[in-house]
């Protein structure tokens, strides 16, 4: 054909050939769809018999489970039935069964019934005469053990820990080398650290630690909040080491706050003053002979109230007094007079009632307790303090002994800060430089030291260490 189209092209007879050309391709098409219609209808009918042999398979399956149920349900039709027969044959048995007694015992079941009742209750009559008169025999006794019962039950429920005070806290560090930064060159840091914060560091062989040693809670804890971020900051001088500081003071009142909060959420007492819950929440780092005040305070709150509740007293009332009862000594360095008057007047002063004053003022025994709230708050207190591993006289003692090295010292004109350290071995006292001169400092010195020696007992020496820096300030801008 190409070559015939080739003469044609020599030749000028292109018009016949093109038609014979056009022809050719339209038969070899038409064979090709030809040939894909008889594979897709091949296709479609080997799909079509696969279909229909499924439903064959599942009309099978069906026929055969609709065998089984029906067999089930003529089994189960025939069970019913045989039921049915047992349970009649067993009523006419029971039936049998109580003729046969009344004949024998010459009753009928409903005056069988009224005999057993009449004597069951004649029975119970005597018992309960008996068991009347032995109880009124035992509480006419034992009134007495009853109550004392009350609160072993009560202090039982309540089991708080023993008393563990440590005066050390121990900072964990990320490495070693981070000690050096802490000492600082020649000591700067650590004696700028100490100075603003009044606690011992104690940089020893340790690995990746330092230890913290303060009789002062409050302290101590500013003082861990302090180091804690200077090393994770990373920048650690004695200008930073002030900021800082300040810092965590600000986050120590905070956590005060909080921690009265849920003092009162954990005794659930609501509508108190806002200063009286801050003031309850400082209270979280004093202790009194070993025993934190504020979990004296909540341990107490809770045996109060259930000995309120067990003598049929208004639990909200005495649980609201005991909570309050110590307030007064988170102020007796700022107030003078006892810790129960202190509390007593400053809850007056915050819209208490008369009735929490009433108790606060008196569960010391310095006023005559009027009211049963007073009584109790008075046993409470009793009961948190005296139970076994509540408190520890030595721990107590040797904290009166700090602070009262501390107070001597303050005592003086000129004095801005006092730090009792080194387990009270040592007393530095800060003083402004533009009040007390050199000598003056030294005879700040002299006396303490001899105020102390005739004051107090201890054992050893203890050191009397008046430090007078001054300080020059500006701003570049």
């Amino acid at each position: 054909m190409w070559g015939g189209m080739r003469i044609a092209l020599s030749t000028g007879s292109l018009g016949p050939l093109l038609l014979v050309g056009l022809l050719c391709l339209l038969a070899a098409g038409s064979g090709l769809l030809v040939r894909q219609y008889r594979a897709g209808s091949a296709r479609l009918r080997a799909e079509l018999e696969r279909r229909e042999k499924r439903l064959v398979e599942r009309e099978a399956r069906l026929d055969a489970e609709q065998a089984r149920l029906r067999a089930e349900s003529e089994e189960l039709t025939s069970r019913s039935g045989a039921l049915e027969r047992t349970r009649v044959e067993l009523a006419q048995t029971q039936s049998e069964r109580r003729r046969v007694l009344e004949l024998t015992a010459g009753l009928s079941a409903e005056q069988a019934r009224a005999e057993l009742l009449r004597a069951v209750e004649e029975e119970a009559k005597r018992e309960a005469a008996v068991t009347v008169r032995e109880i009124e025999r035992q509480a006419k006794q034992e009134g007495e053990g009853r109550a004392r019962d009350i609160i072993a039950h009560t202090i039982q429920r309540l089991a708080g820990e023993q008393t563990a005070e440590s005066v050390v806290a121990v900072v964990a560090l990320p490495n070693d080398d981070i000690k050096g930064r802490i000492i600082g060159r020649e000591g700067r840091n650590i004696r700028a650290f100490e100075a603003a914060t009044g606690v011992n560091l104690i940089v020893d062989d340790t690995p990746e630690s330092v230890q913290l040693s303060c009789f002062d809670p409050v302290r101590r804890e500013t003082a861990r909040l302090t180091l804690d971020t200077l090393v994770a900051d990373g920048r650690i001088h004695p200008q930073r080491i002030e900021e800082v500081h300040e810092r965590s003071r600000a986050e120590i009142e905070r956590l005060c706050v909080r921690a009265g909060e849920d003092a009162l959420l954990e005794v659930r007492v609501t509508d108190m003053h806002p200063e009286l819950v801050r003031t309850l929440g400082r209270l979280r780092y004093r202790t009194s002979y070993g025993q934190n005040v504020l979990g004296h305070l909540v341990e107490s709150a809770h045996i109060a109230g259930m000995m309120a509740a067990e003598l049929g007293v208004d639990p909200a009332l005495v649980k609201r007094a005991t909570l309050l009862h110590d307030i007064g000594k988170a102020m007796t360095h700022e107030v003078e007079g006892s810790h129960a008057a202190i509390g007593a007047e400053f809850a007056r002063r915050h819209g208490e009632s008369a009735e929490v004053v009433h108790a606060i003022e008196a569960h010391h025994g310095e006023v005559e307790p009027r009211t049963v709230e007073a009584v109790l708050t008075q046993a409470a207190d009793a009961c948190s303090g005296g139970r076994p591993g509540a408190r520890r006289e030595s721990l107590e003692a040797y904290v009166r002994r700090l602070e009262r090295l501390e107070e001597i010292a303050a005592a003086h004109e000129g004095v801005a800060k006092v730090f009792a350290m080194q387990a009270g071995r040592e007393v530095r006292v800060m003083v402004q430089p533009e009040v007390v001169d050199d000598l003056r400092a030294q005879v700040i010195a002299r006396e303490v030291a001899k105020q102390v020696a005739d004051e107090l007992t201890y054992p050893g020496q203890i050191r009397i260490t008046v430090v007078r820096e001054s300080r020059a300030t500006e701003f570049a801008r």
